[in-house]
């Protein structure tokens, strides 16, 4: 590597505490973290793999690290992960991301849950290990992430993920499992705004925001600060319309005395999505509560790029990272190994040199130390 230069990696997992005894450490925890890190960016999704790539590239490898007993085996790189602290791992992983990314002041902050599949351990009774991410519309990085062993536990891990964050001045958007008024108010006290999804797991909250925008709209908005924002999309032999309503009118929303329990309550909120391919016609209308105050564009931007979660980042760990294939579920493993994931896609999407898509950029960097190289420099270290 070019002299003054190092690995993010280097400073950022460098106190990160070795959960073995003296006595079993063939292998240095730093440069098992750098090989599986580097071989996770190259294209291997599992232990065996991550092994294999790092005796195919130990001499390069050497150029950095000591690896005083040559490449651990695949049962190591198992062990380790398993027992090594997933909260640890994780502050590590945040604090090097913190490094990746720009300022976030204004972005969106997208908070929703991911299931790992194949993590349930029957005989042990261990069911999937279910993740909550944040991840930043601006600039597409995973910003954090908080286990659970249960979708239901997305109320008590949201807070705990959220503490981690800085939301000074960021739109916090997050789905029905996550309104609630205590997560409302840790958003607004960190600095930020929320726009929460309205569904039916909170009926009455549910029946009272429809009601509230269907009496409004009746009344042509007659008396009450309202703004209408539409958008068509077409694309693919798919045409997608969408219409976003939102009231704002302070005196109408302390009329249903949702101030009170809501705060900084700005507006009520809806989206009517018509989508046709083909012949085939679906219609879908989605509600919320936000602290924003801003216009209809405003609301609906919040809303469009909370989807990135899903499309730009769950479905590119299945489809890119074989998430939902993996095995792993020893121990700490799956987790540990999801956040491998995370870091691979960061560092990824951070390299802007190539223009080529997550998979090409997966093989490039296989073919090619070079480019690798640029992949894992972090701009803070260098």
């Amino acid at each position: 590597m070019e002299e003054g230069k190092g690995l993010g990696i280097s400073i950022f997992f460098q106190d990160l505490a070795d959960p073995r005894v003296d006595r079993t450490k063939r292998h240095q925890l730093l440069d098992i973290v750098v090989i599986a890190v580097a071989a996770t960016v190259c294209g291997a999704d599992n232990w065996v793999d991550i092994a294999e790539w790092g005796r195919v590239r130990e001499e390069w490898l050497r150029t950095f690290l000591e690896l005083p007993n040559g490449i651990p085996a695949h049962d190591t790189f198992g062990r380790v992960f398993a027992r090594l602290d997933g909260d640890a791992f994780v502050e590590c992983f945040m604090n090097w991301t913190q490094a990746l990314q720009e300022a976030t002041g204004g972005q969106v902050i997208a908070v929703d849950g991911k299931t790992l599949r194949r993590s349930y351990d029957r005989a042990a009774g261990k069911n999937a290990v279910h993740v909550v991410s944040a991840w930043g519309a601006s600039n597409g990085l995973v910003l954090g992430q908080v286990k659970t062993e249960d979708k239901s536990n997305e109320i008590t891990a949201i807070p705990a993920l959220l503490k981690l964050l800085d939301l000074q001045d960021c739109t916090v958007t997050i789905d029905a499992m996550g309104c609630q008024t205590k997560i409302a108010q840790q958003i607004v006290n960190q600095g930020g705004d929320y726009v929460l999804a309205v569904k039916d797991n909170q009926p009455k909250l549910h029946e009272q925001v429809r009601d509230a925008l269907a009496f409004a709209e009746e009344s042509g908005f007659r008396n009450v600060a309202s703004d209408t924002y539409e958008v068509l999309e077409k694309g693919h032999g798919r045409v997608e319309k969408r219409r976003y309503t939102v009231v704002t009118e302070a005196w109408y929303l302390r009329h249903i005395d949702w101030d009170e329990r809501w705060p900084k309550l700005g507006l009520i909120g809806k989206v009517e999505s018509e989508r046709r391919i083909g012949e085939q016609v679906s219609r879908e209308t989605r509600y919320y509560i936000s602290s924003l105050t801003g216009d209809a564009r405003a609301f609906g931007r919040a809303v469009r790029q909370h989807w990135g979660v899903e499309n730009q980042c769950h479905w590119v760990l299945d489809v890119v990272f074989d998430e939902d294939n993996s095995r792993a579920r020893v121990g700490n493993s799956a987790q540990n190994l999801a956040v491998l994931r995370r870091l691979a896609l960061n560092l990824l999407r951070n390299e802007k040199t190539s223009k080529r898509s997550l998979n090409g950029k997966r093989l490039l960097a296989g073919w090619d130390p070079a480019y690798l190289q640029r992949v894992l420099l972090v701009p803070a270290a260098i």
